[in-house]
């Protein structure tokens, strides 16, 4: 039975910051299927498959040869040269130990991917399947609960629905499912209010589809306690019963699969592998229930009950939504983890809802009060599971990740994860480029596993909420107590919160098996907002790690330097790699460097990664269409890398840009899209200038740059595209809006009575104007010592 289940399984918005000319001059359409996009539309096993012997050897000789040819290039080039040349001068010297340096740290990330893909392949090679029989006994009597949060801003109301729909059919005892809307609750656009009206009725939308087989499967179950208490085989009777319960379930399933429409490969996905897949599993079930009855016989009254038990897991779940900016006591700092934050914050309370001076606010009710109907009520639960609006969950994720939580040793585990999969049947380039690294990362994390380095990756996971409380910080603003459990100091808090999770004596883990999926940005410009993001805020949290290794040097823990290792290069990486590509490609360096080995040691990393990719379902020449990828991204690495530093010097917080997930092209600045055709041009000059001097070891890394820089603006890019984004970044920089001059303006101090908002003025007092006077006066103050 548990083989023929792993058989069947593995068979199985426009940027707000976007004026009116960018929306006018961007296409409307969405994207069109382009030549080089993926056909391929099934999903990868959920599985790892076993790796071979062979591969794990080669592994290991991948990381051997790559020390190796990295030594030797120091002895025999670098230091020989400079051995051999004392009279060489200073500048060949620094150029020497700069380009050991950039050599250094780009051959120390190629080390740690062929590190962390090692530690992958040996969870891959060890990994059992948990059988289903075990999961159903282990929840049959269970008692605690989980709720699921969706932060969603802006998103398409169809994008939210699927995500929605995923986690409310997870098969859990106790789920709840609660979306927290983070727009603004009363907008002004019509449009803006009929989609936020749609998006609310989700949930209401949900719950009431789920009522009417929830009702049938609770009666079923009922009844069926109601008989015969008898333990041993049930009758034939009580299997035709069962039966018809699953018939009932999977066929509501598949009626609802064939009404959903499928306009993208997304929706796809939603229909084969949630719907569909759960409704496969069902009637997996039956095929077992049905042998058995042809057989004259039938499971136990034990496993029958549980049979029932996994239907009333299906189809009862709470759905509701819930918007914090309606909340005057609740912080309405502009990013998802604040949106997290206020409503963990109210978890475990029964609240108030008072009218203050024209402002709602929730104040919490004693526990002996009665309160009212009008009350907000949120239950705790032991387990949060935190879900992008994009994304989507497989049927069991949440059995399978709080059944490995409260497994034997797991006890001190705080966040178990599946690191999410890139969607198949990509319309464009860019989307499949994108989704291919998303699926080497994917691999990536799991082998950090290995090494006890994971990080929280913040589109899934399975919290426990007591670790959480062993975080969070509370403070006082406005009179009201906000409580910051997941830190929004950075634009990837997650990444923060698993330092200061470790920091408290908890660790990560992630599950080796591929549960979740999301959505990858389909143009150049959402994928600017995404990566720009990504890579802004490592070198910010990079103290906090140091503060983690002393905590737990302290509590006498054992810290791996593998450990280590991998942590500083996930943290830190995108920074030197950045400025190390930048300076190779800028440079003309001295021949006298170049050597032979420094294409052996980087060589193990691209075949590791061509093969890592073959195994994903991509193909193996897409380490070079990675590869350019990458240098139009340069631009977009680089200012995240600078946006850290700014922060650093500055102390001033970065704001959170979501990434767009709508269905037009977003437009990119234009700056993102000019310097990559730099790039080329530049790659170009580099390439005539060295042949002149027979540099050609430069002029073959030129000519490798401006080949693949040139393929990867035109397939992920576009030019036509490129100049539309050229045209609009030109016209919002000719267009200069009026300024105020300061003494006239001031935000705070209305010129008459009519101007006055005196229901804030009542309720916020002079706190809004002090805040704004030393908010100015600490601008200036910075301005004067610049």
């Amino acid at each position: 039975m548990t083989e023929a289940l792993v058989v069947a399984e593995e068979a199985s918005a426009v940027p707000s910051e976007m004026t009116a000319s960018d929306r006018a001059l961007v296409p409307k359409a969405g994207p069109r299927r382009q030549r080089g996009s993926e056909k391929r539309s099934e999903p990868l096993s959920i599985v790892h498959p076993k790796p071979s012997g062979r591969k794990i050897t080669l592994g290991r000789l991948a990381i051997v040869v790559t020390i190796t040819a990295w030594l030797l290039y120091l002895v025999t080039t670098v230091v020989r040269q400079l051995a051999d040349n004392p009279n060489a001068g200073f500048r060949f010297q620094v150029e020497a130990v700069s380009y050991v340096l950039v050599v250094t740290f780009l051959t120390f990330s190629a080390l740690m991917y062929l590190l962390a893909r090692q530690g992958a392949l040996y969870r891959f090679r060890d990994h059992a399947r948990v059988p289903r029989g075990e999961l159903d006994r282990h929840f049959v009597d269970y008692k605690e609960g989980i709720t699921v949060l969706v932060p969603s801003y802006a998103e398409e109301v169809q994008v939210v629905r699927g995500t929605l729909w995923s986690a409310a059919l997870q098969e859990f005892p106790d789920l709840k499912v609660v979306l927290l809307l983070d727009d603004p609750p009363h907008p002004k656009d019509p449009q803006a209010a009929e989609k936020l009206d749609a998006t609310r009725a989700l949930a209401g939308e949900i719950s009431q589809a789920l009522s009417i087989p929830a009702a049938r499967v609770n009666a079923a179950l009922a009844d069926f306690r109601c008989r015969d208490t008898s333990a041993g085989v049930v009758p034939a009777a009580e299997v035709d019963a069962v039966i018809a319960e699953y018939e009932y379930a999977a066929g509501w399933l598949e009626e609802m699969a064939e009404a959903e429409a499928v306009d993208d490969h997304v929706d796809e996905f939603f229909v084969d592998l949630v719907l569909m897949g759960l409704a496969r599993e069902l009637r997996l079930v039956l095929l077992a229930l049905e042998a058995a009855r042809a057989q004259s016989t039938g499971p136990e009254r034990q496993r029958v009950e549980e049979l029932y038990l996994r239907l009333t897991w299906i189809f009862n779940v709470k759905t509701e939504y819930f918007e914090r900016k309606a909340y005057a006591s609740l912080s309405h700092e502009a990013n998802k983890a604040m949106n997290l934050n206020a409503y963990i914050s109210l978890m475990g309370g029964r609240w108030q809802r008072q009218v203050t001076d024209g402002n709602v606010v929730l104040r919490r009710r004693a526990a002996d009060d009665p309160g009212s109907a009008d009350d907000l009520d949120t239950p705790d639960t032991t387990y949060l599971l935190t879900l992008d609006a994009d994304s989507l969950l497989l049927r069991d994720y949440c059995l399978r990740l709080v059944y490995y939580l409260e497994s034997a040793g797991n006890e001190r585990v705080a966040v178990a994860q599946t690191p999410y999969s890139s969607f198949r049947g990509a319309p464009t380039r860019i989307e499949r480029i994108a989704g291919a690294s998303t699926d080497i990362q994917h691999i990536l994390h799991q082998g950090m596993t290995y090494y006890g380095a994971t990080f929280w990756v913040g589109a899934n996971a399975v919290i426990r909420k007591v670790a959480l409380e062993d975080i969070v910080e509370v403070e006082t603003v406005g009179g009201f107590e906000v409580r910051t459990y997941i830190q929004d100091r950075t634009v990837i808090e997650d990444t923060e919160s698993s330092v200061d999770l470790g920091t408290h004596g908890w660790t990560l883990s992630n599950y080796p098996e591929r549960l979740s999926y999301s959505a990858t940005p389909p143009d150049f410009g959402s994928l600017v907002v995404q990566r720009r993001r990504w890579a802004n805020g490592g070198l910010l949290i990079l103290p906090k790690l140091w503060n983690q290794v002393r905590k737990r040097r302290q509590r006498r823990e054992t810290i791996l330097f593998r450990e280590l290792l991998l942590r500083v290069n996930y943290m830190s990486s995108i920074a030197w790699a950045s400025f190390g590509l930048l300076f190779l490609l800028a440079y003309p360096y001295d021949s006298r460097l170049l050597s032979p080995l420094v294409l052996v040691a980087a060589l193990p990393y691209f075949l590791a990664m061509g093969s890592d990719l073959r195994d994903c379902g991509h193909r193996f020449s897409d380490i070079f269409r990675i590869y350019g990828f990458n240098l139009v991204l340069l631009p977009v690495n680089l200012a995240g890398v600078l946006k850290s530093l700014q922060q650093a010097f500055t102390g001033d917080k970065i704001p959170f840009v979501r990434t767009p997930k709508v269905k037009d092209r977003t437009a990119a600045p234009a700056l993102y899209v000019i310097v990559p055709y730099l790039i080329v041009f530049f790659s170009v000059f580099t390439l005539w200038r060295d042949a002149v001097v027979s540099n050609w070891g430069n002029v073959a890394f030129a000519a490798l740059n401006a080949t693949l820089a040139a393929f990867a603006i035109q397939a992920y890019i576009g030019v036509k595209n490129s100049l539309v984004d050229i045209s609009l970044g030109a016209i919002n920089w000719l267009y200069i809006k009026p300024r105020v001059p300061r003494a006239v303006v001031s935000p705070v101090v209305p010129k008459t009575a009519e101007e006055v908002d005196w229901q804030a003025l009542l309720y916020h007092g002079d706190r809004r104007l002090n805040r704004d006077l030393r908010g100015g006066s600490d601008r200036r103050r910075r301005v004067a010592q610049r």
